[in-house]
């Protein structure tokens, strides 16, 4: 299971490359660079806390995961 930390690194750095991909396809339609980068950053913002939770919520869905059972010897 990823921790929270590692969900939030992930989180963002895929935020960053999808807000400038969304930037690029924003600024393509509407060549207003200052619309674009408004779009961007809302797009991010929102997105941002969605993948998150979402990320958050697969961590409890035990589909498609293996048990494993930890074998201590003390």
């Amino acid at each position: 299971m990823d921790n929270h930390w590692r969900s939030i690194v992930k989180a963002i750095s895929w935020r960053v490359f999808a807000t400038l991909v969304t930037f690029m396809v924003a600024y393509l339609l509407t060549r207003e660079a200052i619309i674009s980068i408004g779009i961007g950053f809302a797009n991010a913002t929102i997105k941002i806390f969605a993948f998150y939770s979402h990320e958050r919520l697969w961590n409890k869905i035990g589909f498609g995961k293996k048990m494993v059972e930890e074998n201590y010897i003390t």
